[in-house]
């Protein structure tokens, strides 16, 4: 085999499927050959805004960071050929939307052979970037509310930890009713359309006019960026998960986060973790069925519609949740 499929994103706002050059691994490095590649939101930024990575062309399989499939050849000792691996690639050595894709031993957790679909399995990697990002500064939510704005994977995630976590109110606001729909079942108690629904007059609603005791931006807009200092309450805390839509200075309202007394925190970097504890995590409550991440794979289509799969997690037509390739 000398080429394999792969989606490439030959210049912004676009991707299509090619023939790319069988990648060859280096030392510590696996070849895998993808089974399923799940979008991103993140994903979705760097193909649509060039965001953070400058533009395109970009190599064959980038820029998938959400995979699961076979190890076909290792240069690791930790991993054997026929090892099936969820592939977690830090940017920029993110591969996965490739037939075949090089990614280093390091991004790749051993998957158990169990009774679950592979594309539920996959849901481990979003969900363990969530439950990073809620282990690395802890929040007490005990009998608290929380708002989560974004109702994609990771925010219907959100939605669930948290309210497993004794969260007494779970508010929660994205642009899809489908999504929100989604969300009220994984936690969510009082669901807004962020388009028709004011959502600052709403939450001020449901928290006796003070905000919300905990909130957690997934979406990662500026126009959400700027409308957090008005949710949470005084001495409240923030989690901004969602990667940025620019690179440039964002406005921000410093005068009331600072007579708030606001705690802001971000979270990147899960794929450094020692042991990958939190994808551990993750797949441990997949395979126990703690949690029903089925209903949110809502779409698959075959890495030669790439471009369609792309533009329909973008613009979430269909009631698209999570969009996936397959191989």
């Amino acid at each position: 085999m000398k080429t394999m499929r792969a989606g490439r994103m030959v210049e912004v706002g676009r991707m299509v499927c090619e023939e790319a050059p069988v990648p060859v691994p280096g030392d510590g490095e696996l070849v895998v050959r993808t089974a399923y590649a799940s979008i991103c939101g993140s994903d979705l930024h760097m193909i649509y805004l060039g965001i953070p990575f400058g533009g395109a062309p970009q190599p064959a399989g980038f820029p998938g960071h959400e995979g699961i499939g076979e190890v076909v050849q290792s240069r690791h000792a930790d991993f054997a050929e026929g090892d099936l691996v969820l592939t977690m690639p830090f940017p920029p050595e993110s591969f996965c939307f490739a037939e075949l894709q090089r990614v280093h031993g390091r991004f790749c957790l051993k998957m158990p052979r169990v009774e679950v679909p592979l594309l539920e399995l996959l849901m481990a990697q979003q969900l363990g970037t969530v439950i990073f990002a809620l282990r690395k500064r802890p929040i007490d939510v005990v009998g608290k509310t929380v708002m989560v704005m974004g109702q994609g994977s990771a925010g219907m995630f959100f939605a669930y930890l948290v309210k497993r976590a004794g969260a007494a109110k779970v508010i929660a606001s994205d642009l899809s009713e489908a999504r929100l729909a989604q969300g009220r079942k994984m936690g969510v108690d009082v669901a807004l359309r962020a388009e028709h629904d004011n959502v600052r007059e709403a939450v001020l609603d449901h928290t006796g006019g003070k905000g919300a005791d905990f909130l957690i931006e997934a979406v990662g807009r500026k126009e959400t960026l700027v409308q957090t200092v008005d949710l949470v309450k005084a001495s409240g805390d923030m989690l901004l998960f969602g990667l940025p839509d620019s690179m440039q200075p964002v406005p921000f309202n410093f005068h009331d986060f600072f007579r708030k007394a606001l705690t802001a925190h971000s979270a990147h970097g899960a794929q450094h973790e020692p042991g990958l504890v939190s994808f551990r995590t993750a797949l441990d409550l997949i395979v126990r069925r703690q949690i029903d991440v089925a209903p949110l794979v809502s779409h698959v289509l075959p890495v030669e519609q790439v471009g369609e799969a792309i533009a329909m997690a973008n613009e979430r037509s269909n009631n698209a949740l999570k969009v996936s390739l397959s191989f």
